[in-house]
């Protein structure tokens, strides 16, 4: 038995029926949309199982599981919105970015032909531009900033 029941009401299948016809919209909302309409059993609604969701639409069950859910949970305005972010902070601000780019960019350490990014990850930290920082923090600023160490003998450059 199905834990979370679409059971919608005429305006609301009238407001999905209006957002698929409708010509401009996120493909995420008619996608949900359209998901809502199959799943309803109310009197106007097919009341589709989730295989049959599936195979109709070409989603995964899961992503009806999950749309079933956030109906019931947050409600019918809510639950075609986007889920927000993790809003994960991030671990080096600007300045720490460019100190970085800084360094990359600078001389590698004698003895080695390029920076690797455990050098430059504690490189950062020896020169006090921050407490500590992983070499995948590193790998992941550079790799947004489109720099690569070794790319060159002297450091990183543009592709």
């Amino acid at each position: 038995m199905k834990k979370h029941i679409v059971r919608l009401s005429v305006e609301e299948r009238q407001h999905l029926i209006d957002l698929v016809r409708k010509g401009k919209v996120a493909a995420y909302k008619r996608r949900g949309a359209q998901i809502l309409l199959k799943a309803d059993i109310g009197k106007d609604g097919p009341g589709l199982k989730d295989e049959q969701i599936v195979e109709t639409l070409g989603v995964s069950v899961r992503t009806v599981e999950r749309l079933r859910e956030r109906l019931c949970k947050q409600g019918f305005e809510k639950c075609l919105l986007r889920a927000k972010g993790s809003g994960r902070k991030r671990k080096l601000d600007g300045v720490q970015e460019a100190q970085l780019i800084t360094l990359v960019c600078s001389d590698s350490p004698e003895g080695f032909a390029c920076w690797t990014l455990r050098m430059l990850a504690d490189k950062m930290v020896e020169l006090d531009y921050i407490d500590s920082v992983s070499y995948e923090t590193v790998r992941q600023v550079l790799k947004k900033t489109k720099l690569s160490p070794g790319r060159r003998k002297s450091g990183a450059s543009l592709p």
